[in-house]
């Protein structure tokens, strides 16, 4: 494989077939990305809101399928994905349906106050879409706003299960409805969550003290003294370090266990099946297995943070299906190719009272109709066993650029199409970055120096083809090294 490259990784079959109305052959560029036009809107929009973050401005109309076309006329293989929250492709005439389709009509008319007036089929819009694809165990949900907000109502529930179970059935005390309405003990306590070094929940107040990602998203705001335990720092390949990342995993299992042990105000722990924004960081099942027995032996609330890779990318509806457990997490968070936030539970933590877990619209009905198209889409196109299929291709694809290319691109790892490799520094991953980009795909960083795949779900081996050729390209142009 070292010799022989891309050449000695053939292209697998899937059962997807193409997408719906068809999609362009390939990338098309006709400036520099981001083009004039776009550089020209991000500097009107600069003068209303922070705009540094926009990469070009996205012609819509013009996109198509696995193709995102800009407003200069350029097209580029999307591997990002609007930060991994578009499942089905641009112009997907399944999607585009719930919008034409006059039955729809009322509920793209109406935002309703979800938690009051619900429109008459909102149950059973439930039940035919979250529900028919509740994680194993949980039989409850809660539709929310984004990831963030689906995480941080996730620990409210849970920080009112504790204490619930603490008074043992019994009412809450007048001092503890007292010393509430002034932030205080007992009615305020000091409850805990516990999180990882180099995990991402989101960027509202409480989950910023969960998150460990970057610097730059918790400068200058206040957070809690909840505590943190060190996440497996995995080395790859895999079946070379086995003895290596079980010490590593025991380590990190070992620590979690001394922070419960020591302290009994931590109400819940969670955690990303992949760190994504911290880095694409790995842990093997037995981990969470074992991660997950710690906290029911100590009596803490157990959840899984599917926002990122929930929705069938990694080759399971929901990544922590891998994992195998014996008791389900208590709840499992859940947004982006969702396109509705939320989070699913057991019975134990829906409150005892009303309006404890509560907001205006609590959801959104147009997200649950955009739900519906995605899960049609996933069960009629085989969505999830294409992740599989194709995320192992671009996976061993990205290992035999690695054999090929050694010291240039290192780690290659993945779940699905949930793949992820090193550069040997972060100026070097930008630097293919961009020259991937300037080629025609468009695919983020993460953590140091990591570039991490986050296409849709229809991205099958011939765009992975696409890529694997274009990073080839990319490394040789780069490194300035002879292709082989």
């Amino acid at each position: 494989m070292a010799v022989r490259g891309l050449a000695g990784v053939p292209t697998p079959a899937t059962p997807m077939p193409e997408f719906p109305s068809g999609e362009p052959e390939g990338p098309s560029l006709v400036t520099e990305v981001p083009g004039p036009k776009s550089k020209a809107l991000q500097a009107e929009m600069a003068t209303t809101q922070d705009a540094g973050a926009v990469k070009y401005f996205v012609d819509f109309d013009k996109s198509k399928g696995n193709f995102v076309s800009d407003v200069d006329g350029n097209r580029l293989l999307d591997m990002y994905s609007h930060i991994a929250s578009l499942p089905v492709g641009y112009n997907n005439p399944h999607m585009l349906e719930v919008f034409q389709n006059p039955a729809n009509h009322s509920l793209l008319a109406h935002r309703p106050a979800l938690g009051n007036a619900p429109p008459a089929d909102w149950v059973d819009r439930l039940k035919s879409t979250l529900l028919s694809v509740a994680p194993k165990g949980l039989t409850h949900v809660q539709p929310m706003m984004c990831g963030s907000c689906a995480n941080e109502n996730a620990f409210k529930a849970i920080f009112i299960a504790f204490q619930e179970r603490k008074r043992a059935g019994k009412p809450p005390s007048a001092d503890e409805l007292a010393s509430c309405m002034v932030n205080e003990s007992p009615g305020s306590p000091d409850l805990k969550f516990l999180s990882f070094h180099g995990a991402f929940h989101g960027r509202l107040l409480g989950c910023l003290s969960t998150t460990h990602s970057k610097a730059i998203h918790k400068l200058d705001v206040p957070a809690f003294d909840w505590p943190i335990a060190p996440f497996p720092k995995l080395k790859y390949p895999l079946e070379d370090n086995v003895a290596y990342n079980q010490e590593e995993e025991a380590k990190c299992l070992a620590a979690v266990d001394d922070i419960l042990s020591k302290d009994s105000n931590v109400a819940g722990l969670i955690v990303e099946p992949i760190q994504a924004e911290g880095g694409d960081n790995h842990a093997s099942p037995d981990f969470f297995r074992k991660l997950r027995g710690i906290c029911k032996d100590r009596g803490v609330y157990f959840v899984c943070d599917e926002v990122q890779t929930g929705c069938g990318a990694s080759g399971h509806f929901w990544a922590h299906e891998a994992w195998e457990l014996e008791t389900p997490p208590d709840a499992v968070t859940f947004s982006k190719k969702m396109q509705i936030a939320g989070y699913y539970c057991t019975k134990e933590l829906i409150p005892a009272s009303t309006y404890r877990v509560f907001n205006t619209w609590m959801g959104d009905p147009v997200r649950l109709l955009q739900l519906e198209a995605v899960i049609k889409c996933v069960k009629e196109y085989s969505l999830v066993e294409n992740a599989k299929i194709t995320g192992q291709y671009i996976l061993d694809g990205v290992k035999a650029l690695q054999a090929a290319y050694p010291g240039l691109l290192a780690n290659a790892r993945g779940a699905g199409t949930l793949v992820a490799f090193d550069a040997p520094t972060p100026s070097d991953r930008d630097a293919i970055i961009n020259s991937l980009k300037a080629k025609g795909v468009d695919i983020p960083p993460c953590g140091e120096a990591t570039i991490r795949c986050r296409p849709g779900l229809f991205f099958g081996p011939k765009h992975a083809r696409i890529f694997l050729d274009t990073l080839e390209d990319a490394v040789v142009s780069h490194f300035k090294v002879a292709k082989k």
